[in-house]
C-alpha cells in the first residue's frame, strides 16, 4: 500500500490573513507596552542645563508618593535626581506640568544605582515611601480669602505653585492640639513675642495693623489669655511638644528668631503699652533663658518698641552689594549625612541673598551644636540652618522671599511661572520632601 506524502497548502481568504496580521501586532504591542511599563522608570534630572522646572519637579515626585508608589531621591546625583516606576499616567503628568524627564530600562536604573553605591563615590539614593501630610501656620482670617496682612508667604506661594497640597492651620487648631495630625509645620512671617511684628511706628495708622490687632486680641481672649503674648508662648510651647514628638518643623524670616526669643524670655513682659496696654519689662540678658531655644545664644533683646528689629541675632546693619549678595550651601557626605545632603540638594552650590524682617544670623549667637547648612563667610553670617529637638527637627532659613532681594510690606506676590528653576525657593521644597524618606525611618 503506497502512502501520499504531498503536503498540501490551503489559501486562506485574503482577508482573514489581514485580520490575522493586525491581530498580531496589535497583541505584540500590548505586550512590548506591558514590558515596557514593568520594567522601566521615569528618571527626572535636576541639573540646571536639563531640567526646564525644577519647582514643578518636587510636586511630580509628592504627586507620585501621593497615589502609594514609591520613588527615589538620587543624592547628588545630577543636581539630586528624581525616579519612580513608570506609568502612561505618571508620563502624562510629567508632560502636562512641563517637567523634563526620560524613560529608562529597568537595567539601566540598576545599573546607575550600583554605580551611586560606588563607597568613592559622595552620591547615594534615598528611598521616598510616604507623602507627608503639611500644615502651614497662617492666621484663618487669611486663609478665608479675607486677607488682612499685605504681605505674602515664599512657602505657601511654593507649594501652591508646585501643585503639592497643604492645609492652613493658626492658634485655635495649635491649642486644640490637632499638630499631631500633620508630620510637617511651616512657620514664617510671624511675631511669636506678641508685638505685631513690631511695625507700630511705621504702620499703626494703617487699617491693616488695627485690624489684625483686634482679631488677635479676641482671638487671644476667646482661647482664655488675658494678652496675645501670653497666647503665642503657648502655642510655641505645643509647637515645641510637636517636634520633640517626632514633626518636622521649618521656619522663614520672623518667625525664626521670635520663635526662639519667646522661648527665652518666658515669664517676663516684654511688650511696650501699645502691644498689651501696660509697660515691658526691663530685660537683660543675663536674665534671658538660652537653654530653652532652638538655635540661638547669648543675643540682646531690642527693647525700643519703635525699631523694627527684636534682637541681635538678626544680622539687620549688614552692608552688603545687592549684585554679589550670595551665601553658599555646605557639602555633605551623602551617605553618612543623608538628613544634611537633602536639605542641601541643588543645582548650584551659591544661592542668591534676599532680605526679609530676619534676613540673616550673626554666626556668634548660633549654638555650637546646631548644623549650618549655607552661610555668607564673608561676613560671618548664617543664611540657613538645621537641628533636632527629641525625636524631630527643625530647619531655620533667614529672609522673606528667594526672588525679591527686598520684599516690602504691600508689594505684589512673587509670580513663580517667571522662577521655575530658583534655588531658593528649591531649599525650601527640599524640606517639604525630605520627611518622606525620614518618617517612615523614625517609626522603625
Amino acid at each position: 500500500m503506497q502512502t501520499n506524502n504531498t503536503v498540501r497548502y490551503v489559501k486562506l481568504p485574503e482577508r482573514n490573513l489581514q485580520t490575522m496580521t493586525k491581530r498580531t501586532i496589535l497583541l505584540l504591542s500590548c505586550v512590548f507596552v506591558l514590558f515596557q511599563a514593568k520594567a522601566s522608570y521615569i528618571f527626572i534630572p535636576m541639573d540646571h542645563d536639563k531640567q526646564k522646572n525644577h519647582l514643578k519637579a518636587y510636586g511630580i515626585t509628592y504627586w507620585v508618593l501621593e497615589q502609594n508608589i514609591e520613588a527615589y531621591w538620587l543624592l547628588n546625583y545630577e543636581g539630586g535626581s528624581f525616579a519612580f516606576p513608570y506609568s502612561t499616567k505618571f508620563e502624562k503628568e510629567c508632560k502636562t506640568r512641563d517637567v523634563s524627564y526620560k524613560v529608562i530600562p529597568d537595567a539601566q536604573f540598576h545599573q546607575l544605582r550600583s554605580e551611586i553605591s560606588n563607597p568613592e563615590v559622595n552620591q547615594e539614593v534615598m528611598k521616598l515611601e510616604q507623602a507627608p501630610k503639611i500644615a502651614v501656620y497662617s492666621p484663618d482670617f487669611n486663609s478665608r480669602g479675607e486677607k488682612i496682612q499685605p504681605w505674602d508667604d515664599a512657602v505657601t506661594l511654593v507649594l501652591t505653585y508646585a501643585e503639592i497640597p497643604y492645609e492652613t492651620i493658626y492658634d485655635r487648631e495649635v491649642m486644640e492640639d490637632k499638630l499631631a495630625e500633620y508630620d510637617w509645620l511651616h512657620l514664617h512671617h510671624e511675631d511669636f513675642t506678641g508685638q505685631y511684628g513690631k511695625f507700630y511706628k511705621g504702620y499703626h495708622t494703617q487699617a491693616w495693623y488695627k485690624i489684625n490687632q483686634q482679631k488677635m486680641e479676641a482671638l487671644a481672649t476667646s482661647l482664655g489669655f488675658d494678652k496675645v503674648s501670653m497666647l503665642k508662648l503657648s502655642v510655641v510651647k505645643k509647637i515645641r511638644e510637636y517636634v520633640e514628638g517626632g514633626g518636622f518643623m521649618f521656619a522663614m524670616c520672623s518667625a525664626t528668631d521670635t520663635y526662639d526669643i519667646a522661648q527665652a524670655v518666658e515669664g517676663m513682659d516684654i511688650c511696650a503699652e501699645m502691644y498689651d496696654g501696660d509697660p515691658a519689662q526691663k530685660v537683660p540678658a543675663t536674665k534671658l533663658n538660652y537653654a530653652k531655644t532652638f538655635a540661638f545664644k547669648d543675643f540682646e533683646l531690642i527693647e525700643d518698641p519703635m525699631e523694627y528689629e527684636y534682637s541681635t541675632i538678626d544680622n539687620r546693619k549688614r552692608k552688603v552689594n545687592p549684585e554679589t549678595d550670595y551665601f553658599t550651601l555646605f557639602d555633605f557626605s551623602a551617605k553618612w549625612d543623608h538628613v544634611p545632603t537633602m536639605l542641601t540638594q541643588n543645582h548650584t552650590r551659591t544661592v542668591k541673598g534676599f532680605m526679609g524682617q530676619t534676613t540673616a544670623f550673626h554666626k556668634h549667637h548660633v549654638k555650637t551644636d546646631v548644623l549650618i547648612l549655607g552661610e555668607n563667610k564673608a561676613i560671618d553670617e548664617v543664611r540657613y540652618m538645621h537641628g533636632t529637638q527629641g525625636y524631630g527637627t527643625w530647619s531655620f532659613y533667614g529672609g522673606h522671599d528667594p526672588e525679591d532681594y527686598k520684599h516690602f510690606v504691600g508689594d505684589p506676590e512673587t509670580d513663580l511661572n517667571l522662577h521655575p528653576n530658583s534655588p531658593g525657593y528649591r531649599l525650601i521644597l527640599n524640606n517639604i520632601l525630605f520627611p518622606a524618606a525620614e518618617k517612615k525611618k523614625r517609626k522603625t
